[in-house]
């Protein structure tokens, strides 16, 4: 579904969104499809730990996604090995309704960082997708440890240049 009936809003995240923000990404099937978790995805500590720090890191650009009042996933930008990438979660209740597209096209235009890259798991086509439709170009494939899956997969390597 391309139209949004849905008022998105980003905002920098916060220390208070971290509880929602963990809470999303423990749905079995949401983290199956992103596929390259954390080891201790489970452990809220290391999680609130791990994200508190980035929230301060000048090279993240944390987003946090609203619908209404309400926490819908976040969008963020890092840096892997010299490279910008990009990352989204988005809670399951909002998927299929063009949230992620939308969030994603939004965060763009405030990230400026070119080019950006994002990694997406080779049967993730949800994912596949939302980058395609923000004009992200497959470049590649790359071979990872999945710790969601505890096995080896395919990821699919996207960029986008402008």
């Amino acid at each position: 579904m391309d139209d949004i009936t849905y008022k998105i809003t980003l905002r920098p995240t916060t220390v208070d969104d971290l509880n929602s923000l963990f809470e999303f990404q423990l749905d079995q099937e949401a983290s199956h499809l992103a596929a390259f978790t954390s080891q201790d995805s489970e452990n809220k500590e290391a999680y609130l730990a791990k994200y508190t720090r980035l929230l301060n890191n000048p090279t993240v650009n944390n987003q946090t996604i609203i619908i209404g009042n309400e926490i819908a996933g976040s969008v963020a930008k890092f840096m892997m090995e010299g490279d910008a990438e990009i990352t989204y979660w988005i809670n399951k209740d909002f998927w299929g309704k063009g949230v992620a597209t939308k969030a994603l096209k939004d965060f763009l235009i405030i990230e400026k960082t070119r080019p950006i890259f994002g990694r997406v798991a080779f049967d993730n086509f949800g994912s596949q997708k939302v980058l395609e439709k923000c004009g992200f170009v497959k470049i590649g494939t790359d071979r990872g440890f999945a710790n969601a899956r505890q096995a080896e997969i395919e990821e699919f390597i996207y960029r986008l240049d402008s």
